[in-house]
């Protein structure tokens, strides 16, 4: 078990934790379940400059890495839709492209191959990730300050939902067009398995 599998693991294990905690409605809770979040996330990025810069690349880690991935946004989404700030429909398509796309990569491991993540893979899960930062963190701002009015709190006023919305719907259109992509190359691959 090298750092950067170790790495992918504790996300896995993260991520249930930081939306637990960001599920009880307090500022102490909210604000730990944001930074752990936070923290999983920065451990994607560790494991992946870890890996490269000690060349140290493994089956195990190309298949597990996209999948704690999947499995911290797909965490995070459920949670903002439990809470009312993400709507259902958008979440659905965007956790049911993931399966889709982690059982692709099953059925290619099946054929002795690994499919590593794309150039649109990687920009999809860093717009995912923006998109699930900016909401959690205006959650996060909005129940710390529920109690008061800072001055600065006036630059911060406009509608949530909206911006919301705008969010997860970029989130879910290129979430989409990813996995269109990934279908495209590897159609040949799934025809063949599934004759």
């Amino acid at each position: 078990m090298n750092m950067p599998n170790k790495l992918t693991l504790s996300r896995i294990i993260l991520s249930p934790v930081s939306m637990a905690l960001f599920m009880v409605e307090t500022p102490l809770s909210r604000i730990a379940g944001f930074i752990i979040f936070i923290v999983a996330g920065l451990t994607d990025l560790a494991d992946g400059h870890y890996a490269r810069k000690y060349g140290i690349v493994t089956g195990f880690g190309k298949f597990m890495d996209p999948l704690a991935d999947k499995i911290l946004v797909a965490t995070a989404l459920i949670a903002l839709v439990s809470l009312g700030y993400a709507r259902a429909w958008m979440v659905v398509l965007i956790v049911g492209r993931e399966f889709y796309m982690t059982g692709i990569r099953a059925l290619a491991a099946y054929r002795g191959a690994v499919i590593s993540p794309s150039f649109w893979a990687k920009v999809k899960t860093a717009i995912q990730m923006t998109a699930i930062i900016f909401i959690l963190f205006m959650i996060t701002l909005d129940t710390v300050t529920a109690k008061s009015s800072p001055p600065l709190l006036i630059l911060l006023l406009f509608n949530r939902q909206l911006a919301y919305d705008i969010a997860m719907g970029i989130t879910t259109v290129i979430t989409l067009y990813t996995g269109l992509d990934y279908t495209i190359k590897y159609y040949s691959m799934l025809k063949d398995v599934l004759k």
